[in-house]
């Protein structure tokens, strides 16, 4: 049985334009071309370390192509990494931490459904664990995927500063 959303989303607006476009998200992330997979911030509240991000899954995806020919879906890696660059926006832009946030981990990854090119995947965040230590800030944040009010996927996704 799927874990319930990280937070209800029928309380938040989606038909809105993000608060945070891509050209802000490129301001905080340094990921470009094939390897940028965050299209936008919906919402936060950074008092309950909450954010909702999205992705507009292409056509022109790198991976189509190949993953899998006359039927493509988005590989769970990459919704991984879309994952890995809302919490690094997240602490990047709302917490203000200087330096690149590194993807360090991830634990309990579960696939759940497909993504399929033409959708839009939804990505939930909630900083679980955040640890600023002299050397270097650490956090893990909760992630899920949602696609169509359906979950497709979750798991808990670790970062360091570089």
């Amino acid at each position: 049985m799927p874990p319930p959303l990280l937070f209800d989303l029928s309380e938040i607006d989606l038909s809105k334009e993000p608060i945070f476009d891509r050209s802000v998200v490129e301001q905080a992330n340094p990921q470009r071309y094939e390897m940028q997979h965050l299209d936008g911030i919906i919402w936060f509240d950074k008092e309950k370390q909450q954010i909702l991000g999205y992705k507009d899954v292409t056509e022109n995806e790198f991976w189509i192509r190949g993953h899998i020919p006359e039927r493509p879906l988005m590989p769970g890696v990459i919704m991984i990494e879309a994952a890995a660059q809302l919490s690094s926006f997240f602490m990047k832009k709302i917490f203000e931490e200087k330096g690149f946030i590194g993807f360090a981990g991830i634990e309990k990854a579960r696939f759940r459904s497909v993504v399929e090119p033409g959708q839009k995947l939804y990505l939930l965040g909630h900083i679980s664990k955040y640890r600023r230590r002299a050397k270097a800030t650490l956090v893990e944040t909760e992630v899920q995927g949602v696609v169509n009010g359906v979950l497709v996927f979750d798991a808990v996704v670790a970062g360091m500063q570089v």
